[in-house]
């Protein structure tokens, strides 16, 4: 409901300097009618105020109320399944921010303001207000195509806009991620869902590809023997597919060999850092060299054209005996 005091000026005149030293002069005399007017008017603003204060504090606690609930509820639904804590979290927010624009809008009404005047503001100012929210839009749309795609889900582990961690949490308008620093990333939806993503945690295993280099002197099939052996030591590697191990690069100063084996997700970092420790003191133990960069430095004699052989002239020669073309005239 409006606002008396609002309703009680737009009846006075036009605000005129008379007007305006008249009623300071009513107030002045005592004129009781008009501080009768005044005190009801202001105790009216303040019971507004003070309820609409209230509608503020109960819309800021059932918002976080129903968002506890709808979580609740999606947990209990999908239990058979495993609690899909992404559902969760994307629709306990989206039912968070629908309460408290509710709520809004009823603070904004117990002020006075209508609803008429609210779309009139938005509609003269939709150029504006695009402009300013099209960044917050554009996230949750992505946020939703998130959530129907199903690119990644709570607690995987994915490599998003550049940046790799796992994920917290996917809110209405951002991706929370915690990287291996145990530092909380943000990621913005409109970023995550328009650029790359690549998802560590589906796959069951993974495989890992490990570089050494050896000496040209050195025995290739002995080294790739021993790369094998410590593949094969280490039980966490599965057998299917087996490990292999092969020759790819024969740079300027070095054989580049490349370990390939499988591992369980779970343990696959565990893994690769064991494996290049193990592969290290194997191929040291064995009496293979880490080979370094080195130049190789040729010296060569200043060329000098060849001497002409005895018998037969040169063409410098030839042209030298050569009869000379007379400019005078000829006799008959």
């Amino acid at each position: 409901m409006p606002i008396p005091l609002l309703t009680a000026l737009k009846t006075l005149p036009p605000p005129t300097l008379a007007v305006a030293k008249l009623r300071l002069a009513d107030l002045l005399s005592g004129d009781t009618e008009l501080w009768r007017r005044l005190l009801a008017s202001a105790g009216d603003l303040a019971v507004n105020l003070l309820i609409a204060g209230a509608i503020l504090v109960l819309t800021l606690w059932a918002s976080g109320w129903a968002a506890r609930t709808v979580r609740r509820g999606i947990g209990r639904l999908t239990r058979s399944s495993g609690a899909d804590t992404t559902l969760q979290s994307f629709v306990a927010s989206l039912t968070r921010w629908t309460v408290i624009v509710v709520g809004v809008t009823a603070v904004l009404q117990q002020l006075g303001v209508r609803e008429t005047s609210i779309l009139a503001v938005l509609g003269a100012a939709s150029l504006a207000v695009g402009l300013a929210i099209q960044g917050a839009l554009s996230n949750v749309a992505a946020g939703v195509m998130i959530l129907i795609i199903r690119p990644y889900r709570v607690d995987d582990v994915v490599e998003v806009n550049g940046r790799s961690g796992t994920v917290k949490s996917l809110d209405l308008f951002a991706t929370l991620l915690s990287d291996a620093d145990n530092l909380d990333v943000f990621v913005p939806n409109s970023k995550v869902f328009g650029d790359v993503i690549i998802n560590y945690s589906t796959p069951a295993n993974r495989r890992m590809e490990l570089i050494f280099r050896i000496d040209y002197g050195d025995d290739l099939d002995q080294a790739l023997a021993v790369l094998l052996d410590c593949a094969k030591a280490d039980k966490r590697v599965l057998a299917k597919p087996p490990p292999d191990a092969r020759v790819t690069v024969l740079g300027d100063s070095a054989v580049t060999l490349a370990l390939h084996a499988w591992a369980p997700v779970n343990v696959y970092w565990d893994v690769r850092f064991e494996m290049i420790r193990r592969a290290k003191l194997a191929m040291d133990a064995a009496g293979f060299v880490v080979p370094y960069p080195h130049q190789v430095s040729l010296e060569r004699k200043e060329h000098a054209p060849p001497k002409p052989r005895a018998g037969k002239p040169t063409v410098a020669a030839s042209r030298a005996r050569k009869t000379p073309i007379s400019d005078a005239p000829s006799q008959s």
